[in-house]
C-alpha cells in the first residue's frame, strides 16, 4: 500500500517558504522522507500515523547496514522529527515516534586545512588565460573571505560592494552577511571583472562564469581547484571547504577572536566554530614539543643529571 504523497509535498514548500531552507537541506530532508516512506510501504505501514518508534529503529538500522554513517543517521533522524513536527502542527497524527530516540553518537573530527606554505603555494597561480584568472580571483576569495561553496556560485557581480571591499553572501537558511574582502583577493577579482564579458552576456548576473557563459557550476569549481592543487603540487585531499577550514583556523590562530570568526564565518552556534579552537591548540602544541626544553625527555644526558 502506497503512503499519499501530499503531506510530503506541503512538507517541502513549508521548509523552503517558511524556513527559509537552501535548495540543498531541502533535497536532504526529502531523499530523507523518501527513503522512510519507501520503508513504510516495504512494511506495509498504511499511514504516517502508525509508524511507532519501533518501526523508526528497524528503518535506521537498515540504514547502518548499507553504509551510512552515524552523521547521515543523525540527519535522518532530524529530518523525520521536523517532518513530524510539522505534521502535529498541521493536526496531523501526534508528535511522532522520533520523539522517543537518541541521536547515534557522532566523533567530531577535526577538519583538514593547509597550513600557511601550502597556501601560499595554492595561491601564486599564474597565467593570463581567463580561465586561470578567473580560478585566481575564486581561490583568493575562498580565503579572502571563508566562504562556503554555495555561496561563492551564487555570487552576483551586484554582491561586490566598495571597490571589492566587501561582498554581500547568502548563506544558510538565506541568511545574508556582508564580509571584507583583502586586498589581494580585490585586485584579482578586479582583474577577472575586467575580462569576464569576454564570456557571457552583458545580462549575466553571475560573478564566476563557465566557459559557456553560465554561471559556474560547484562541480566545475571543484575540479578548477583539483586542476591547481596538481599544478601546484600540493600533496593529500584539497575541497573547496578546505579552505574555508583554513580561512578560520589561520584567522583564529592569529587573533584569537572567536566571536569574531563566528561571525565571519555565518555560524549560528558559536559551538561550531569552537572546533577551530582544538586546531590551534594542535598547532601550539607542535611548537611546544619543538621548542620547549623540558617539553620531553633528552636522550644522552649527563649522567650527574640522574
Amino acid at each position: 500500500m502506497s503512503i499519499d504523497n501530499t503531506w510530503q509535498e506541503k512538507f517541502l514548500k513549508h521548509l523552503k517558504n517558511e524556513r527559509n531552507l537552501s535548495s540543498n537541506t531541502i533535497t536532504g530532508y526529502a531523499r530523507d522522507i523518501s527513503r522512510l516512506q519507501k520503508f513504510c510501504e516495504d512494511m506495509n505501514i498504511e499511514s504516517w500515523g502508525t509508524l511507532t518508534g519501533h518501526d523508526l529503529r528497524g528503518h535506521l538500522a537498515e540504514g547502518k547496514k548499507q553504509g551510512l554513517s552515524n552523521r547521515s543517521l543523525q540527519r535522518t533522524l532530524s529530518a523525520i522529527r521536523s517532518f513530524y513536527k510539522f505534521l502535529n502542527r498541521e493536526g496531523v497524527g501526534n508528535l511522532g515516534p522520533a520523539a522517543e530516540l537518541i541521536s547515534p553518537r557522532i566523533i567530531q573530527k577535526l577538519p583538514s586545512v593547509l597550513d600557511t606554505d601550502q597556501m601560499s603555494k595554492l595561491l601564486a597561480v599564474k597565467g593570463n588565460k581567463w580561465s586561470t584568472i578567473r580560478d585566481k580571483a575564486i581561490i583568493e576569495l575562498f580565503y579572502s573571505s571563508g566562504l562556503r561553496l554555495a555561496e561563492l556560485v551564487g555570487a552576483n557581480v551586484t554582491d561586490i560592494h566598495s571597490g571589492e571591499q566587501s561582498i554581500k553572501v547568502r548563506g544558510k537558511g538565506n541568511k545574508e552577511r556582508i564580509l571584507p574582502i583583502g586586498s589581494k583577493a580585490a585586485k584579482a577579482i578586479q582583474s577577472w571583472k575586467r575580462i569576464r564579458s569576454i564570456k557571457c552576456d552583458p545580462d549575466q548576473d553571475a560573478l564566476f562564469v563557465s566557459n559557456r557563459g553560465n554561471r559556474i557550476s560547484p562541480r566545475n569549481v571543484q575540479a578548477r581547484l583539483k586542476h591547481w592543487q596538481i599544478s601546484q603540487n600540493i600533496s593529500g585531499k584539497l575541497h573547496p571547504h578546505m579552505l574555508r577550514h583554513s580561512f578560520a583556523s589561520h584567522l583564529l590562530e592569529s587573533s584569537g577572536d572567536l566571536r569574531a570568526v563566528q561571525e565571519l564565518l555565518g555560524h549560528a552556534d558559536i559551538s561550531s566554530t569552537q572546533i577551530y579552537t582544538h586546531l590551534d591548540f594542535q598547532h601550539l602544541s607542535k611548537i611546544y614539543d619543538q621548542t620547549h626544553p623540558r617539553a620531553s625527555r633528552k636522550i644522552g644526558r649527563n649522567k650527574e643529571e640522574m
